[in-house]
């Protein structure tokens, strides 16, 4: 075996061991959740569909146990959705990338997106890809001017980065812009004017988490324009929403709605979303903390025409955590045999020697498989130093902590969504 192959073995076995998944982990152990494979597959297919249909997007929100291999699973069909051409955005929510801000979480998604075959910046490689000549661009420019209903913005970018491409420097700047960078309106005019432009591109004024709904809805058919299927994101950790206040808790639930394809302004062709979140998610913040009754009862007490939109949205969001989920199956005795062989000889690879078989964690229905990766990996780990030595593993049950976090109230793009940029 060369080098090459064993320090691969060993970046598998690291990220195994940690729980942390990578390309080479996934490798490794594949995908045991067929099902969930062949309903990702059949909408990464209406993904491409949506463009000339015209039908609203649908998302996937896969639930699981902790150590149940919901982070394995994204990274597994993050990779199915680069082999199949879609640019893909793998996200964390976190304080820095909250659910309810969809500028966060654009900007989070145009750093995070990988391209397949590139290795550069997403954007631009997606922008050096276009090419005026090709149907599907001059398709996307003619949407973008004439149909899409976006903000001015994005037409007179589009048109100045076509014609400005001898300006590498303003053309950088335009890919910030798509990338989420703000642009004023007067420095767009001005580059308008340099380029004796005869169409009057009015520049107007749009709330911040206007133009990032409209950046997604950009960005997805700039990929299509560009050659590319579509944009999936991935977004991992979505109980993290159960942290934010209750106001923040409704916009996250809304928008989770949204990105699932269950409300009206749910179009985004090109682009399709799947979420993971804790299994007992549902259970505790829906009836123990009683977010079902609280959040939307909270917005109509207010009584506002945008407190009553938004208490039907976060409820349609809350409806689907409770029921419109696709389970994570807990392992086999079949695909726990293949996957013990399968760590067996990835650990033999990296280190060069003959694991030992090692039955260190029981099996019981209720255990996850990272239990028992990591059970094994740490046993090989320890007799592989010691041969004679018996470690005792003990496996302690981790609770999800869904209290809220004062830590993660952090105030939306721009301040509130009433805040225009011009």
């Amino acid at each position: 075996m060369n080098i090459d192959e064993q320090v691969k073995n060993r970046r598998a076995i690291e990220a195994l061991r940690n729980g942390v998944p990578n390309r080479d982990a996934v490798a490794v152990l594949g995908c045991n959740q067929p099902e969930i494979e062949d309903k990702f597959r059949r909408q990464l297919q209406n993904t491409r569909d949506m463009i000339t249909d015209g039908r609203p997007n649908e998302g996937m929100l896969v639930a699981g146990d902790f150590g149940s291999g919901k982070s394995h699973l994204l990274e597994y069909l993050m990779h199915l959705a680069l082999e199949q051409n879609f640019v893909c955005s793998k996200i964390v929510i976190s304080k820095e990338t909250p659910l309810f801000d969809p500028a966060k979480l654009y900007r989070a998604a145009a750093e995070a997106a990988i391209v397949p075959g590139k290795r550069g910046g997403a954007m631009t490689e997606i922008a050096t890809a276009l090419n005026p000549n090709h149907t599907a661009y001059k398709d996307f420019y003619l949407w973008v001017h004439q149909r899409a209903g976006l903000n001015s913005r994005f037409a007179a970018t589009l048109f100045l980065y076509e014609r400005m491409q001898n300006d590498p420097e303003f053309s950088n700047r335009i890919i910030r812009f798509w990338s989420g960078d703000k642009i004023g309106s007067g420095e767009i005019r001005k580059y308008l004017k340099a380029c004796r432009e005869p169409v009057t591109y009015k520049i107007d004024n749009i709330p911040a988490k206007e133009l990032a709904l409209q950046r997604f809805k950009f960005a997805a058919r700039l990929i299509v324009a560009a050659g590319y299927a579509g944009w999936v994101l991935l977004i991992d950790e979505t109980e993290l929403l159960a942290k934010y206040s209750l106001m923040q808790r409704a916009k996250s639930y809304a928008e989770l709605a949204r990105w699932m394809g269950k409300l009206d302004e749910s179009n985004f062709a090109g682009l399709t979303v799947v979420f993971t979140i804790a299994h007992d998610f549902g259970e505790k913040i829906m009836m123990e903390i009683n977010d079902l009754e609280k959040v939307p009862g909270r917005l109509r007490a207010k009584g506002t025409e945008n407190d009553l939109l938004l208490a039907s949205q976060s409820e349609r969001g809350m409806r689907l955590i409770q029921k419109e989920f696709e389970l994570l199956k807990g392992p086999d005795e079949t695909t726990l045999n293949q996957t013990y062989e399968r760590v067996q000889s990835i650990h033999a690879q990296a280190y060069n020697w003959s694991p030992p078989p090692v039955q260190s964690i029981e099996r019981l229905r209720s255990n996850r498989m990272r239990q028992y990766v990591r059970g094994w990996i740490t046993e090989w780990d320890l007799k592989r130093l010691d041969s004679g030595y018996t470690p005792e593993i003990e496996v302690t049950k981790l609770e999800q902590d869904y209290t809220e976090d004062k830590n993660l109230e952090v105030e939306t793009e721009g301040g509130s969504d009433s805040n225009n940029l011009n």
